[in-house]
């Protein structure tokens, strides 16, 4: 019966029509990974992961948090990674780390993330662990903690050195292309850093990132058909650049009459998507 369900569903899914429907809700889907050796394909915005494994939602220095969503899967350089990290955290000072979304078992497009797509970008909780014997009700219900102001300016009182510490040791990681922040967070990892900068890098502003920070991960050896994104400009990007995060123009910019109305973002299909994905799906 699971032969001929399998072979079901790859009839639907290579028919022509089938290409054009939306894919998230096809990834929403799949609640395990799809057999065989784990391969990422395409781009973090545009793919998908064949043979995804599961980050333990439990560990000696970590938690998955909102289980329910099942997005603590990804490929075994992201699960090895965040392991580092956590203990990187321990050694920083705290119990551990929280973690939030990596990837849906065959990764693909997902409610509230652009990304995420192919098990390489996984999201870390600027919160510091009270505990990590959270129950799976307790991680469903516990909130973020922001690290920025509400003007967007500056850090707030929940900013700590140990959170540039464990910023550090994920951005020095080797697996790491880059680190996405709130402006106002690299702005202040950038006053207080000390002697070598070249890790600062990988520290990119972007909207949004006040409880947590998305880590971005190197295309796997594995995966020739992964597709890196551009590396940061050169330096360490504490310049007049991340100084326009901050600024009036950007956080409070003037509307144009005369521009055209904005479109609303279209869904991706199954044919947006890099052809493996399709044989992910019927695996």
């Amino acid at each position: 019966m699971r032969h001929f369900l399998k072979a079901l569903i790859a009839a639907v899914l290579f028919a022509p029509a089938a290409t054009a429907e939306p894919a998230m809700g096809l990834f929403s889907a799949a609640q395990a990974p799809a057999d065989g050796d784990p391969v990422a394909y395409g781009t973090y915005s545009r793919g998908c992961i064949g043979g995804a494994v599961a980050l333990p939602e439990s560990g000696p220095s970590w938690q998955a948090m909102r289980p329910s969503r099942n997005r603590n899967w990804g490929h075994p350089d992201t699960v090895l990674f965040v392991r580092r990290l956590a203990r990187a955290a321990v050694e920083a000072g705290w119990p551990g780390i929280y973690v939030g979304d990596i990837s849906q078992p065959r990764g693909g497009p997902a409610t509230l993330h652009r990304s995420h797509q192919m098990g390489l970008d996984v999201d870390i909780w600027m919160r510091r662990p009270e505990r990590l014997d959270l129950s799976r009700a307790e991680r469903e219900q516990i909130s973020f903690v922001s690290v920025r102001t509400d003007d967007q300016r500056s850090v707030n009182a929940n900013w700590t050195p140990a959170h540039q510490r464990i910023l550090r040791a994920a951005a020095e990681d080797p697996a790491v292309a880059r680190i996405f922040v709130a402006a106002a967070v690299k702005q202040e990892m950038c006053r207080a850093a000390e002697g070598d900068r070249a890790w600062l890098r990988k520290i990119r502003p972007w909207w949004g990132h006040d409880g947590h920070f998305h880590v971005r991960l190197n295309c796997p050896a594995d995966s020739p058909d992964c597709v890196e994104q551009s590396p940061p400009p050169p330096g360490d990007g504490c310049d007049a650049s991340l100084a326009w995060w901050t600024s009036d123009a950007a956080l409070n910019p003037q509307p144009d009459p005369n521009a055209p109305a904005p479109q609303p973002r279209r869904e991706l299909t199954l044919a947006d998507l890099p052809a493996e994905c399709r044989a992910v799906l019927a695996r």
